[in-house]
C-alpha cells in the first residue's frame, strides 16, 4: 500500500528553527534513541562518549563546503545571483552547472560579470533551470579560487541573514565540519550531522576505542527538496556522486554489531553513501569506488551497513524524515508513528531543528 505523505507531515513553531549554531559544537542537545528498549533520554552532545565503546567506527562524510553563492551584473546593470552546484569537466576547465537568479534574464549566451574578478556565459539551460556557464577567471585561477574569495556560504532557505557579510566569517567556520577535507569542496550543503563534532570530543573518542572512516558525498540541493506528491514512491529521489575509499569499504565489512562493534553513520548523507555501495558490491573492491547515490530510503526498508545513526531534525515531508523513520524500525512501518512521538517530545523539550540545531542519536 502506498504510504501517503502527509505521514511525513508535522508542525514546527518557527521559533524552533535554529538561526545560528550553537556557542560551542559539542554544547548542542543530544536526544539518545534506544530502538531495543523503545526508551528516549537528553543529554548534550559532548556525553558521545558515553554511548559509544572501543571497536565501534564512525563514517562520517568529509565532504567540504564551497562558499558558492557569487553576486554579478548583467551588462544592463542589473543585479544576478549564481549558485555553484557542479562542474562539467566535458564542456572545458571552469564550466559549471549553476542556478542563476533572475534567471529568465539570462538566456543562453547572457553574460554577466563581477568587476574584474570574474565573468560568466550562459551556455545552455537543463528542464530543471539550472544553467551551464563557462567562467573567465584572472590568469593562475579558477572559480573555486575566486569562490572561496568572495562568495557567501550557500546556507539552506531557513536560515535567514539580515547582513550576510557581517555573518560570512562565522558561518564560513561553522557550516562546515572539523574534519571536512578543504581540498574536497564539493558540497553545496553541509553533511549536518557531523557539525557537532569538535577536535576535542574526537580525540576522546579515538582513545577510547572509536575508529573513524571516510566517505564524500557530494551534498547537492536535493537534500532540501520537500517531497510534494501525494504519495512517497512517487516522488524522484535526487541524486548525488559519493566516493569510498577502500579502506572505507573494508571497514564496512569489518566492523559489524555482531564482531568488533558498531557501524554509526554520522548523517543521511553517509547513509546513502553506504547503502548504495552496499547494494551494488557484496565484497570490498581493490579500488576507490565513485559512483551516484540514488537509492531512495523509505519504510518498510532494511539496512545493510548501518547500525547506529547520528543525525539532526529534520523538515516536514523530507527524504531524510522518511530516511529516518525507516531506521527506527528497519522492516516495517511502525517508525513512521514512533518519529512523531520523538519529535512531538523534541519541540515540547524546545530543541532546535535543521542545519544548525539539535543532535539525535539511535542505538
Amino acid at each position: 500500500m502506498p504510504l501517503s505523505t502527509a505521514l511525513f507531515d508535522y508542525s514546527l513553531p518557527p521559533h524552533l528553527i535554529a538561526q545560528t549554531p550553537a556557542a560551542r559544537r559539542d554544547a548542542s542537545r543530544l536526544m539518545v534513541v534506544e530502538r531495543e528498549s523503545r526508551t528516549v533520554s537528553h543529554h548534550t552532545f559532548s556525553d558521545l562518549p558515553r554511548f559509544l565503546r572501543a571497536g565501534d567506527t564512525l563514517f562520517r562524510n568529509n565532504a567540504a563546503v564551497l562558499p558558492a553563492r557569487l553576486h554579478a551584473r548583467r551588462p544592463s546593470g542589473g543585479h544576478i545571483e549564481c549558485l555553484l552546484l557542479r562542474p562539467d569537466a566535458s564542456h572545458g576547465d571552469n564550466v559549471w552547472w549553476c542556478l542563476v537568479r533572475p534567471g529568465k534574464k539570462l538566456p543562453v549566451s547572457a553574460t554577466f560579470a563581477h568587476g574584474d574578478d570574474f565573468a560568466g556565459t550562459v551556455l545552455a539551460k537543463d528542464p530543471e533551470g539550472a544553467a551551464l556557464i563557462r567562467f573567465g577567471t584572472p590568469a593562475g585561477q579558477s572559480i573555486v579560487d575566486v569562490a572561496n574569495r568572495l562568495g557567501d556560504v550557500p546556507l539552506p532557505p531557513y536560515i535567514e541573514r539580515a547582513d550576510p557579510v557581517a555573518d560570512r566569517p562565522r558561518d564560513l567556520e561553522r557550516y562546515q565540519t572539523v574534519y571536512a577535507d578543504r581540498a574536497r569542496q564539493v558540497a553545496v550543503a553541509a553533511p549536518t550531522a557531523g557539525l557537532h563534532f569538535t577536535p576535542e570530543l574526537l580525540a576522546t573518542l579515538s582513545a577510547q576505542g572509536v575508529s573513524t572512516a571516510e566517505v564524500t558525498l557530494h551534498v547537492g540541493l536535493g537534500t532540501f527538496k520537500p517531497i510534494e506528491a501525494d504519495h512517497v514512491e512517487a516522488h524522484a529521489i535526487h541524486r548525488e556522486l559519493y566516493e569510498l575509499p577502500v579502506e572505507t569499504q573494508r571497514a564496512l565489512f569489518t566492523a559489524t554489531r555482531a564482531t568488533t562493534g558498531r557501524r554509526i553513520a554520522v548523517g543521511t548523507t553517509t547513509v546513502r553513501s553506504v547503502e548504495d555501495f552496499l547494494s551494488r558490491h557484496p565484497a570490498p573492491l581493490d579500488q576507490p569506488h565513485f559512483a551516484e547515490a540514488g537509492i531512495y530510503i523509505y519504510p518498510p526498508r532494511t539496512f545493510a551497513g548501518v547500525d547506529a545513526l547520528i543525525t539532526n531534525f529534520h523538515q516536514p515531508r523530507s527524504t531524510l524524515l522518511c530516511l529516518v523513520s525507516a531506521f527506527l524500525t528497519p522492516g516495517s512501518t511502525d517508525g513512521i508513528d514512533w518519529l512523531k512521538e520523538i519529535y512531538s517530545e523534541a519541540i515540547a523539550r524546545e530543541y532546535r531543528f535543521f542545519s544548525y540545531g539539535d543532535a539525535m542519536l539511535i542505538l
